[in-house]
């Protein structure tokens, strides 16, 4: 099985949700004081690539080390929805998809990592995909944009509910 990095590097730099922490890290210990070097790294959980656990939306106290690393690898199915606002159901995602799958959407959002704009201006999935792939009992969802919806989160807290962890900021 081949392994691919997805994720954004996190940094200072690194985006953050609209009113969230921005991210911090400082030198602490240095090798030449202290005999070695030691960071103080200060962010919010869903700060640049990260993977939702059910307590993010879902009275749930388990949290991402509860669960088997079994949960965070496997198959995974690559849509290609840009230009999709909604993102909508497709006959062929009905052979395509497969029980236990990683589902991976490919929106474009992307290319907007960095800009006010990558928070604001993403598109959603439709009700009837987010359906079916609750009914197709998937591993994860990820995708290359903040959410998978626009707040209240109907559809996010749907997947937890149903343990289907959200990948964001791929």
């Amino acid at each position: 099985m081949d392994l691919i990095d997805i994720s954004h590097v996190l940094d200072e730099k690194t985006p953050v949700f609209p009113g969230d922490y921005k991210t911090s890290l400082s030198v602490y210990k240095t090798i030449d004081e202290d005999f070695y070097n030691s960071y103080l790294l200060q962010s919010c959980l869903h700060t640049g690539t990260h993977i939702d656990a059910p307590m993010h939306l879902v009275n749930d106290d388990s949290s991402m080390a509860d669960f088997p690393l079994e949960r965070f690898h496997g198959r995974g199915v690559l849509l290609d929805v840009r230009g999709e606002s909604p993102i909508a159901m497709k006959p062929t995602y009905i052979d395509m998809i497969c029980e236990r799958d990683i589902v991976l959407l490919f929106t474009g959002c992307d290319r907007q990592w960095g800009k006010d704009s990558y928070f604001n201006d993403h598109p959603a999935l439709s009700d009837e995909l987010g359906r079916f792939l609750i009914s197709k009992k998937i591993k994860m969802l990820g995708m290359d944009m903040p959410s998978p919806d626009h707040s209240p989160y109907s559809l996010h807290k749907e997947l937890l509910e149903a343990g289907i962890f959200v990948l964001e900021n791929r």
